[in-house]
């Protein structure tokens, strides 16, 4: 039989705390309020942002079911990433799930921009959504970025199997 060297990877507390428990609890009330149309669309945009939405409007039938797909996503996201990185401590497996991750991090970033450049950098004027769309998705990110480039990240060889 070969010889090869195992390599078991320990992923750091910080990272195994935030993939693992706070960003999907996070991603958890990211559906639960896209699952609430009439909550969620209030609450998505700056504070004194104009054309904002009031409760009170009719909602139409494709932004309800589009929010709706968004909180099935947002699941989506939470369980990929509470399932799927806990399920190894294979680093490769950690990076590809991390990449995509970011991948989707840009893109929700991205799809702020229709609020203004504002919306990325006037904290005090971001309201519990924004901050969970935007700050939080920064940390997400930031966090994901660190990952990806091994900062923290250390390798344990293990012993020759024969």
């Amino acid at each position: 039989m070969p010889s090869y060297k195992a390599h078991r990877t320990t992923i750091p507390l910080y990272y195994r705390l935030f993939f693992l428990t706070i960003e999907p609890i996070s991603a958890l009330l990211g559906a639960f309020y896209a699952a609430r149309p009439a909550e969620y669309l209030s609450l998505i945009t700056l504070n004194n942002a104009p054309n904002g939405f009031t409760p009170n409007e009719p909602i139409p039938r494709a932004v309800t079911i589009s929010l709706y797909q968004l909180s099935n996503l947002y699941l989506l996201f939470a369980l990929n990433e509470a399932l799927v990185l806990r399920s190894t401590d294979s680093l490769r497996t950690w990076k590809t799930v991390l990449f995509g991750l970011l991948v989707a991090d840009i893109g929700h970033l991205i799809t702020m921009f229709p609020l203004g450049w504002e919306v990325y950098w006037r904290v005090l004027e971001w309201n519990s959504l924004v901050w969970g769309s935007v700050g939080f998705v920064y940390l997400g990110a930031v966090s994901r970025i660190l990952f990806l480039t091994g900062v923290g990240l250390g390798t344990v060889r293990d012993k020759v199997k024969d």
